[in-house]
Order: C-alpha cells, then sequence, then structure tokens
C-alpha cells in the first residue's frame, strides 16, 4: 500500500465526513457504540477529570464520556474541520478544535486521561504523536487506544464482507479500501505495546473482543523523579 502524505489522509476525512456516522454503523454491524463504551469503562474515568479525545472525528467517544462522568471537562481534536463541525453539532457540551495530534497546542501535564480511537494507523508519525501524547498527559495519567487488533481469519472474513457491502451504501469506495488496507497494515496489539513502551508509556492492560478482530490497550505516564 502507497503511504498516503497527512495532507491526503485529512483531505480523504474531510470527503467522507457526511457518511461517516451511517458508515461506521454498516461497517461495524452496529456494534460500534458498543466496542467503545466497553473501552472507555474499563479507564473507569474519575468525576472532574480533564480529558482530551484524539483524532475524535465526529465525536463518539466524548459523547460516551460525558455520558459516563459529566462532570468532566472534554476537548476533542482532529485535523479535519468537517469531522469538528459535526462533533460539535451532535455533542455542544463538548470543546472541539481543529489540531494535528503531532503538534498538539496544549502545556505539558494537561489531561488526567487521553484517548484515541481508530486515529493512529492514520497518521504517517505515530512516534511523534506518541511524544505529544506522553507529554500532555499528567503524570499517572492513562492513555487508552482502541483499533483493529489480530490479523486472524476472522479479520479477514471482516475485511471481503466489508468490501462487498460498502459497494451499496456509497459510490466513493476509495476511501474505504483505504481503510482496510491500512488495518491489514496496522500493527497488532503486541506489537502495538511494544511502540507504546518505546514512547515511555506504561502498559496497564489491554483487551480483545469480537473474536480478537477489536482491541483496546490502556497505558500509562510515569514519571521517574
Amino acid at each position: 500500500m502507497k503511504n498516503k502524505t497527512n495532507l491526503e489522509i485529512r483531505n480523504m476525512f474531510e470527503k467522507i465526513s457526511e457518511k461517516y456516522d451511517f458508515m461506521n454503523r454498516i461497517i461495524s454491524f452496529g456494534l460500534n457504540e458498543y466496542v467503545k463504551t466497553q473501552a472507555i469503562k474499563e479507564l473507569n474515568i474519575k468525576p472532574n477529570s480533564k480529558v482530551l479525545d484524539l483524532c475524535c472525528g465526529s465525536g463518539d467517544l466524548g459523547k460516551i464520556i460525558k455520558k459516563l462522568q459529566p462532570s468532566c471537562d472534554v476537548i476533542g481534536v482532529d485535523f479535519s474541520q468537517n469531522m469538528i463541525e459535526l462533533a460539535s453539532k451532535k455533542n455542544p457540551n463538548i470543546t472541539y478544535r481543529q489540531m494535528d495530534v503531532t503538534s498538539l497546542a496544549f502545556e505539558k501535564n494537561s489531561f488526567d486521561y487521553i484517548v484515541m480511537g481508530f486515529g493512529l494507523r492514520n497518521i504517517p508519525q505515530k512516534n511523534k504523536a506518541l511524544e505529544e501524547i506522553y507529554r500532555t498527559l499528567k503524570s499517572e495519567g492513562q492513555f487508552l487506544h482502541i483499533d483493529f487488533g489480530k490479523h486472524n481469519i476472522y479479520s479477514k472474513i471482516y475485511d471481503n464482507i466489508i468490501l462487498f457491502i460498502i459497494k451499496f451504501f456509497t459510490k466513493n469506495t476509495k476511501p474505504y479500501k483505504y481503510l482496510i488496507l491500512s488495518k491489514r497494515n496496522f500493527l497488532e496489539p503486541e506489537e502495538l505495546i511494544e511502540l507504546f513502551k518505546f514512547n515511555k508509556l506504561t502498559y496497564i492492560k489491554h483487551k480483545n473482543m469480537l473474536f480478537d478482530v477489536i482491541s483496546f490497550q490502556i497505558l500509562k505516564k510515569t514519571e521517574i523523579k
């Protein structure tokens, strides 16, 4: 797969934003919200926490966090202005800002929790993004990452079914073909954990769901004093 530039990926998400939520429900077989809710619950977010939702898309993770902990101050960040506008309409009680996750305009030690769902594999400079996550987390703050999991037989079956289904729901299948290819080429959970450790994040736990097709990992910032 030819590596796309940051600009190409951003433009792709700008174009698919109008049908983003609808297509997410289709390609997740309606399990999108369930998976994200289960992962968020594992964080056990404390009341009045400050939470950053990176690559927020249409704002699903922030919405779930505010539902579970209404007192939390949630900020959503995405590089797509169309996604930011979509998220803002859905969740007026959350602050959204257009921003590149490899260069966050936040002070060091700003957030108690940082969450990212299905975004890291679309960032060419992954180490730079993880450096920013580490920088902006408070000491002992936690990072939740959610994405597709193991490249097993169930994952391959899913890919083939989705590539068949999307043809019935959108004429512009190119972005979704790219997303499937990026999924296939993305790191598996164990490899991701090693990448996170390399970027100074401390492993807490991970969980695989839906026949290991989906996985989430939880890590924290542990500063050496």
